[in-house]
């Protein structure tokens, strides 16, 4: 039988400062009709950009150098534009990386969820409404009916990467392409939408291209995968044999480096003789009773964060944990001051937050940063990846020649290149902007890092790394890091402790190893349970990585 999908030895270059740079070189592969084929590898590997090639949503900087894109007997390589609009969206749908940027702000989330229907002639407007409200139902969104008013900035980063899903299959297309589906999404979440998936591809027919570099996903879910690094395919095969024998040592490197793949023992080990805090010595931050309430439509209210109470001590790590909407990035920018709590004191280091004046705010805010979820929005795209790490240097007033050393050796710290201090924001591939923000909140040297999602975006080998350097960093300078994750795995690696939010409330508070290991709630264990790749283990290659 014909493949749905065949890509013949596709090369992809980049111009950048009049220089063609080569991003994908002779790659080919096939996906079939109701076949789910993952990519995998490393940030800048030339995985999106495979995927880009084969809808036609290259950046403008982008040439398709050779080779041959064939979808369902058709080649697409010299498809003329209008005839795109056929093909994007009824009969290839597109699930973009970054949900912060791909939805209109102006336009209530149900009508852009139902404009596939109407821009194909599926559905009429007050149809498209309707199988709108359905669509996020099934994806997951509670409240459908309402959630569909809504527009995109009263969503969360998980919703909206849901919205996006919905949006994507709405058409029920023969051919998904999925650019890192659920890397902002919590994993129970995570494993709903990919059950959906599963289930279209089982009853349509639908065939997913699945972007992604959290090989756990790619574990559970993959017929096959196809490893790249540096724009080529290194390995390729049925899933289970790529996992259970690697051939190429980078494929042995990604799994030893990916946190679902193996045991996670070392750290937790390291971790575990950690005591409960004594409640005699002082918190670096307190929070007590925090409750937050959002004001809907008409005279109700939306309780985010309700009698909220935990404290993390000097040179520690407390992840909070649960789904989208539980609660938990509201938390962290109150326990920060971004927003005004309703109710509660937040202390940090002994200063009352909720009472401090601006002026005391800002002094006391050089102490404390904050790395946020999307690396895309919270970079100014006009400054250099320099003058970016620079800024809160700049800010509170370190002298030029300081500033100049410590974002050489910030950049340096995090893993990125030298020449990448020139370079812009919208020149770097998601996982390295992150690298960026989390350089810039380090730049300080705070007392307290908030990281709101921070290695989500990151490829496993770049989130070892990262993960390494959070915890180097904690052990020189004894920095304490409160910890927002969906991704159970990752927490189990980097916490001591771990609070469980759901409903705005915390449900389960204790050490990391005794919560993951022993859970009290039901809520608790149906998150450990969906950990994606949790059934699979790479001891003897993660040995094999570090011999």
């Amino acid at each position: 039988m014909t493949a749905l999908l065949e890509v013949s030895n596709l090369s992809v270059s980049y111009t950048l400062g009049g220089e063609s740079r080569p991003a994908v070189r002779d790659v080919s592969f096939t996906v079939d009709r109701g076949e789910v084929v993952a990519i995998v590898g490393e940030s800048g590997s030339g995985k999106s950009t495979t995927a880009h090639a084969v809808i036609h949503l290259l950046a403008s900087n982008a040439s398709v150098d050779a080779g041959a894109i064939v979808f369902d007997g058709t080649d697409l390589t010299g498809l003329p534009r209008r005839a795109w609009r056929e093909v994007r969206g009824r009969a290839i749908g597109l699930i973009p990386q970054d949900p912060t940027t791909s939805l209109n702000p102006v336009k209530r989330v149900g009508r852009q969820v139902g404009e596939p229907l109407v821009i194909h002639g599926l559905a009429t407007r007050r149809g498209a409404d309707a199988q709108a409200v359905e669509l996020l139902r099934l994806a997951g969104i509670g409240e459908p009916e309402a959630r569909a008013r809504q527009f995109p900035h009263q969503f969360s980063g998980g919703m909206k990467q849901r919205a996006l899903i919905a949006t994507a299959l709405a058409a029920e297309p023969q051919l998904v392409i999925a650019d890192e589906p659920t890397s902002a999404l919590d994993v129970t979440v995570q494993k709903q939408i990919l059950d959906h998936i599963d289930t279209l591809a089982t009853t349509l027919g639908t065939a997913v291209l699945l972007i992604t570099h959290d090989l756990g996903v790619a574990a559970d879910r993959a017929d096959r995968i196809i490893v790249m690094q540096n724009g080529e395919i290194v390995e390729t095969g049925a899933a289970r044999q790529v996992l259970d024998s690697p051939q190429h040592p980078y494929t042995r490197a990604l799994i030893a480096a990916a946190p679902g793949l193996r045991s996670g023992a070392a750290r937790v080990t390291d971790r575990a003789a950690r005591t409960e805090p004594d409640a005699a010595t002082p918190a670096l931050l307190e929070v007590t009773g925090l409750r937050k309430e959002f004001p809907l439509p008409g005279r109700e209210k939306l309780l985010a964060v309700d009698d909220v109470t935990f404290r993390v001590d000097r040179g520690e790590t407390l992840a909070i944990v649960g789904e989208s909407g539980s609660g938990k990035s509201t938390t962290a920018r109150l326990a920060l001051r971004l927003e005004k709590p309703s109710a509660g004191s937040i202390r940090f280091d002994g200063e009352d937050l909720v009472a401090a004046s601006r002026d005391e705010l800002r002094a006391l805010r050089r102490r404390f940063q904050l790395v946020y979820q999307s690396p895309f929005a919270s970079l100014d795209p006009r400054f250099t990846i320099a003058e970016v790490i620079d800024e809160p240097l700049r800010a509170y007033g370190v002298d030029k020649a300081e500033r100049a050393r410590r974002v050489r050796e910030l950049i340096d710290q995090v893993a990125l290149a030298s020449n990448t201090a020139s370079r812009r924001p919208a020149e770097l591939s998601g996982g390295q902007r992150q690298r960026v923000a989390i350089a810039r909140a380090l730049a300080l040297r705070p007392d307290l890092v908030v990281l709101d999602e921070a290695v989500s975006a990151l490829d496993v080998s770049v989130q070892a790394q990262i993960l390494d350097l959070l915890a180097a960093v904690q052990r020189e300078v004894g920095v304490s890091y409160l910890f927002i994750s969906h991704d159970l795995a990752v927490v189990r690696e980097i916490s001591d402790r771990v609070a469980v939010m759901q409903h705005g409330r915390i449900v389960e508070q204790g050490a990391t190893a005794q919560v993951l290991s022993a859970p009290r709630e039901e809520y608790t264990r149906r998150l450990i349970e969906a950990i994606p790749g949790s059934t699979l283990s790479a001891p003897a290659l993660a040995e094999e990585a570090v011999a």
